[in-house]
């Protein structure tokens, strides 16, 4: 027997290490960051960052947030100014108050009307087996009486 063998410290230490699930990184009005910023959970961005954005959840870009550089992330939400490439995995979103210079390559695509996109968007193609396709009628619609 150890006298300081207590073992449930040791096992809440090797826990997930990860972001928690809720966790939101900010980054205020006021804060610029220079250079790359990589978060394993969601960014809000009100303030400036100048370089790359690597967020594996959301990134949020506040109506006086900008980016200067290259978004990568599962999904994004831009209310600010983003000038540079945005590779979004899944779905953007741009507000009416978003202002957006670049390429855009995204899953789903949302625009607020009152946004400003300038550049170019690819969405990414999914494949859809032909049975899951519903067919079009073509032709006049049917009328009651026909029925």
């Amino acid at each position: 027997m150890a006298l300081f063998g207590n073992n449930r410290e040791q096992d809440m230490a090797n826990q997930d290490r990860g972001a928690p699930p809720n966790q939101i990184n900010m980054i205020g009005e006021g804060t610029v960051v220079d250079g790359t910023l990589r978060a394993e959970g969601d960014v809000r961005v009100s303030g400036r960052v100048l370089g790359t954005v690597e967020v594996e959840g959301r990134i949020i870009v506040a109506q006086d947030g900008a980016v200067e550089g290259e978004v990568i992330a599962a999904s994004a939400d831009v209310a600010g100014r983003v000038d540079g490439d945005l590779r979004i995995e899944e779905r953007l979103v741009l507000r009416s108050s978003a202002r957006v210079e670049g390429t855009i390559q995204t899953g789903r695509f949302i625009v607020e009307e009152g946004a400003v996109f300038d550049g170019q968007c690819t969405m990414n193609k999914r494949t859809v087996p032909s049975d899951e396709i519903d067919p079009v009628p073509v032709g006049p619609p049917e009328s009651e009486e026909d029925a």
